[in-house]
């Protein structure tokens, strides 16, 4: 139904979850995709904490979609545990990561689909993910070295509150593979699910198109609307109505 809803207003492009299609069911979720003509920009989200097989299972599920990208975040300290590593300090649980990532980079060439890193906001460092800065992220995969294929998915609502952003955005330039747009409410009540419709928040949105477009990346933007208690409550009709009308004004 939701795919309906946004072929009915035009758009063609859309991220893909994966809990929402193991709980649709593989089988299920691969008709229903095929029947919609929509295209896959990314699959969301995979953690490099959770080990190489969780890993491989998303790989594989993108690759099954057409996923042209798979957004991937550390995960946090419980990732570890259930790994079988009682990490529960930050340094050494970065300190894993260029070691993982090499890894992740060389099982994800054998897929169709890039790995795209995304550093989070500091508010759920620990829970969601250790890196919590684009400088962070850019010093890691520059310690990757070349030979790697892995980029990075930039989230405006994750990295509004870093300083010297265009200088960064810049530097990660053509690694840039994803782009999320939300809007941070000055009362957001909810770490990961109360997020603001675009325009309704304090990011300076028209501000961030210009440096990511001055970066170089000119490709589809994501509309992530996370909003368990406000716009989850609406009709999706009325959300994607919403979401176009916002994007056209403060976009």
């Amino acid at each position: 139904a939701s795919l309906a809803v946004l072929g009915n207003a035009g758009i063609r492009r859309t991220a893909l979850w994966a809990p929402m299609i193991e709980a649709c069911g593989i089988a299920e979720a691969r008709r229903v995709w095929q029947d919609s003509d929509m295209v896959a920009e990314s699959l969301c989200v995979a953690g490099l904490f959770a080990g190489a097989d969780a890993l491989q299972q998303r790989l594989e599920l993108a690759d099954m979609f057409g996923a042209r990208t798979l957004v991937m975040i550390t995960g946090g300290f419980d990732d570890l545990a259930s790994a079988g590593l009682a990490e529960t300090e930050i340094d050494s649980a970065r300190a894993q990561i260029v070691d993982r990532l090499g890894a992740a980079a060389e099982l994800a060439g054998q897929y169709r689909v890039q790995l795209a890193f995304e550093p989070l906001h500091p508010m759920v460092c620990g829970f969601r993910s250790v890196v919590s800065s684009l400088g962070e992220a850019l010093d890691i995969l520059d310690q990757l070295g070349e030979g790697h294929d892995i980029g990075l998915a930039i989230d405006a609502y994750a990295l509004w509150w870093e300083h010297d952003l265009q200088a960064k955005l810049t530097r990660a330039g053509g690694r840039i593979l994803n782009y999320h747009v939300s809007d941070w409410l000055a009362d957001t009540r909810d770490l990961r699910l109360d997020r603001g419709m675009p325009g309704d928040g304090q990011i300076a949105l028209l501000n961030w198109r210009r440096m990511i477009e001055t970066a170089g990346y000119l490709g589809p933007v994501e509309v992530e609307i996370f909003s368990r208690d406000r716009w989850w409550q609406v009709p999706a009709e009325t959300m994607t109505g919403v979401i176009i009308e916002r994007m056209n004004k403060a976009f």
